[in-house]
């Protein structure tokens, strides 16, 4: 097999292979619980080496429509559609309706929505989430770690800094269930009127551990959102590090064309 097989126009050769994979299974012609052709298979069927087709392959994995089991190969992900993430979801109507910000958008889309509370506690301020909350790295803060799914299935993970000259006089914060309309809610009743949030998003492959907690094949693709909540009176009272599964939501924003 020379050069030419193996390259082309439009890519290098195993870039078009794992293309065609993922064109497949978009379409349904591998559908959720199907194998995906063994390594021999795809040898066979494209004229391709092993190593070709080994590459395309990472390329699929990557992709996070498919998983990979021991033993057994690559497996199609039975992963439920995408989800809006609005510019609208922390609307005070909603706090005000009693819902959380992600229980609300989950509930407009008609998905099961569940959060599992991973940790609640002093933490001392990582140097990012320090420096947006405008206090010195290590300080001391009050961090509410989350793992959110969606019909079963984890979509993001999320940990909430607070500082603890804000919080600790509000003990609704320190508890599993905020009550209706989550922290942000609970905030505004002891005084901080918000004012804005300041969104900041990068995308990136995912580490094996953020992977494993969100049921991600290795390297799959992740959005890193970072928000400040930031109040009337100047004051950003939370910093928000979220990492979602990039493949489970499309985020639509509205952008005011007057001053």
């Amino acid at each position: 097999m020379g050069t030419a097989v193996e390259g082309g126009r439009s890519g290098p050769r195993y870039v078009q292979i794992a293309d065609e994979i993922v064109r497949q299974i978009r379409a349904g012609v591998l559908k959720p619980g199907d194998m995906v052709p063994s390594e021999s298979e795809l040898v066979e069927r494209y004229g391709v080496s092993g190593g070709t087709i080994r590459k395309a392959m990472v390329e699929v994995r990557a992709s996070g429509l498919v998983e990979t089991r021991h033993g057994k190969g690559s497996i199609v992900k039975d992963r439920p559609p995408v989800r809006h993430r609005s510019s609208d979801r922390f609307r005070r109507s909603h706090r005000q309706g009693g819902k959380a910000a992600y229980l609300a958008e989950s509930a407009q889309s008609g998905a099961t929505a569940k959060v599992s509370v991973l940790y609640i506690g002093p933490m001392e301020a990582p140097e990012d989430a320090a420096r947006r909350l405008g206090v010195p790295a290590g300080t001391q803060v009050l961090a509410r770690r989350r793992l959110y799914f969606r019909n079963g299935t984890p979509v993001e993970t999320a940990t909430s800094y607070l500082p603890w000259d804000v919080v600790k006089e509000i003990p609704e914060l320190f508890a599993e269930n905020p009550g209706g309309g989550g922290i942000y809610a609970r905030l505004e009743d002891h005084g901080h009127e918000f004012a804005e949030f300041v969104e900041t998003l990068q995308a990136r492959p995912a580490s094996k551990a953020e992977a494993s907690e969100l049921a991600l094949s290795p390297g799959a693709p992740v959005v890193h959102l970072i928000r400040e909540a930031r109040t009337t009176a100047g004051l950003v009272v939370e910093v928000c590090d979220t990492l979602m599964a990039a493949d489970q939501f499309v985020f639509e924003y509205r952008i005011p064309a007057a001053d």
